[in-house]
């Protein structure tokens, strides 16, 4: 098949996206809402890998006054011909190439430690400046601007003047060009969540407060701000007293259309490249967001997804976004788990839903002090979708669930490791010793204990179970684990043999149960087929003298453990 255009899997710079004749969904009309506004400061508040990068290019590119390396300005309106921006009025489109423009991307500070993350978004603050360097040519900034101005290009300059540097450079913009600055910054919270899950989230803080503070609160040289991220962080007094700080969250109805791909330019997608035929099960893997009321597609896996179909890589969905977005919040999620989180975990898994309040200010430094926040961290991060809302006791509550298969996916694979990770660091030897000594009571307990707190992927299946204990085993020192093979007349479940033929060998036989009440046969009926099929015929060959016969039955969070008398 002909395909036209190439799909631009993780080309983010829009320039690019024209100039090389890429499929672009045209969300120039953002532009248009962003004037209609006025707001000073617009803080867009998107899930990982939605198109926010790539809409604060599109942005630059059609703001800017761009210098070019011999002090000439760059025309950039032949990258709007034929968009949805020009159709908009003269009122909107007079503000093409008008403005200096500094953009600032906070996507790489991902360092293992403060120093390496401050000196990664210092260089690309110094980028900034050296893009700008024209500003140095001729007598229109101070002599004492320009020894600055030379000492951040230098790298020379102290942690205050970084920290000023941005409402210096737009102080100095302005001078030049006559007009007021637009500063773009993206993904500006990436530092802090990677200082929380490093460890130095304090002076990530204190740095970026500094740093946005002085651009954003008090800069009589702005002429408005769009800032995006993942999370709104302001308790911890980032944008303290930026009282025209405008945000714009997952909740709200307004620039819903802007990140994400509606259903209508599904359609046009998909009759593009000719996989019209594809479109129910691109709905049921990749949609089900919902932004304010508007049913929103996650445009990473659907690009991934079409060029995998149409370069005929794949026949079937696969998982994208979890290959891209950071899952250390899930993983949080498990690690802190107790019996309520897993079972409503359950409950997500099994496509219901559960109600939370919901705090659009929550931070990374609040993760531990309730329940509900991770939940909410889930919800903003694009694991979560809301199902409906409502107004409870001064606060808003929101309806739950998993939005698709892809995240489902996510939640299936992703949290069955970290539980098997979760099960390996922890101490057994209360239960090896219980199961050791014939100690069914405290078996029986221990094993209840550690169901409420691992989630049942299989709908408490049998094979469930079988992993469950196997698992926990796993730890078990001196012994030889076998499973399912043959022994007697039969394959039984689990059997631990010991290296010191003097220490008891074990078979456990494992049944499920329906109903609790079924549980006290179904135990009997596993220790009568330990022994009708002989499955201790190969340990007395063997030469075991001392062998343990345990039948445990399992019935959802709960079980039954009995040892055979004879």
């Amino acid at each position: 098949m002909d395909i036209k255009r190439a799909i631009p899997i993780g080309v983010e710079s829009y320039k690019e996206i024209i100039d090389s004749d890429y499929y672009y969904i045209d969300k120039t009309r953002l532009i248009m809402d962003l004037l209609t506004q006025k707001s000073k400061v617009t803080l867009f508040i998107r899930p990982r890998r939605f198109g926010k990068t790539l809409a604060q290019s599109m942005l630059r590119t059609f703001f800017e006054e761009e210098i070019d390396s011999d002090g000439k300005t760059v025309d950039n309106s032949r990258y709007f011909e034929g968009k949805k921006i020009m159709g908009a009025g003269r009122q909107f489109t007079c503000h093409m190439g008008k403005y200096p423009v500094i953009f600032l991307s906070m996507k790489s500070a991902k360092q293992p430690n403060f120093e390496m993350a401050y000196h990664r978004i210092l260089t690309d603050i110094v980028s900034e400046f050296e893009r700008h360097a024209y500003l140095l040519e001729g007598n229109i900034l101070t002599l004492a601007q320009k020894k600055l101005y030379n000492t951040i290009l230098e790298r020379t300059a102290g942690i205050a003047d970084y920290t000023f540097s941005l409402k210096f450079l737009s102080d100095c913009l302005g001078k030049y060009h006559h007009r007021k600055t637009i500063i773009l910054i993206d993904e500006y919270d990436v530092p802090l969540e990677n200082a929380y899950f490093k460890g130095f989230y304090r002076q990530m803080v204190d740095f970026m407060r500094s740093l946005l503070e002085s651009a954003l609160k008090t800069n009589d040289s702005l002429q408005f701000a769009v800032i995006t991220g993942c999370l709104r962080i302001s308790r911890e007094s980032i944008f303290t007293g930026l009282n025209n700080l405008k945000i714009n969250s997952v909740l709200d109805e307004s620039y819903s259309e802007f990140f994400g791909f509606m259903q209508d330019e599904i359609d046009s997608l998909l009759s593009f490249y000719g996989i019209g035929q594809k479109k129910e099960e691109i709905k049921e893997w990749y949609n089900g967001y919902l932004f304010g009321g508007t049913e929103v597609y996650n445009p990473w896996s659907i690009l991934n997804y079409v060029d995998d179909i149409v370069s005929h890589n794949t026949e079937f969905p696969k998982p994208y976004w979890s290959n891209t977005s950071s899952n250390s919040i899930i993983h949080e999620l498990v690690v802190k788990s107790d019996s309520s989180t897993v079972h409503e975990i359950e409950r997500l898994l099994a496509g219901e839903s559960i109600e939370k309040p919901i705090h659009e200010d929550i931070t990374y430094g609040d993760i531990h002090q309730s329940k509900d926040n991770l939940w909410n961290f889930l919800f903003f991060t694009g694991y979560l979708k809301a199902a409906g809302r409502s107004f409870q006791s001064d606060m808003i509550y929101l309806e739950m669930k998993i939005p698709n298969r892809e995240v489902r996916y996510i939640y299936n694979n992703t949290i069955q490791e970290w539980f098997h990770q979760k099960t390996e660091a922890m101490d057994f030897s209360g239960l090896y010793h219980a199961i050791l000594s014939g100690d069914t009571e405290t078996a029986e307990n221990l094993l209840k204990q550690q169901l409420r707190e691992s989630i049942s992927f299989m709908d408490s299946a049998e094979k469930f179970y079988h992993g469950f204990l196997l698992g926990l085993l796993g730890g078990l020192q001196d012994y030889r684990k076998k499973s399912k093979l043959e022994s007697g007349n039969g394959r039984y479940d689990i059997i631990l043999i010991p290296y010191d033929e003097q220490q008891p060998a074990v078979i456990l036989e494992l049944k499920r149960a329906k109903k609790f009440t079924e549980m006290e046969n179904l135990c009997q009926e596993a220790l009568k087929q330990i022994d009708e099929k002989n499955y201790t015929d190969a340990l007395i060959e063997e030469g075991y003298p001392h062998i343990l016969k345990y039948g445990i039955c399992f019935c959802k969070k709960s079980c039954m453990v009995k040892l055979s008398e004879k």
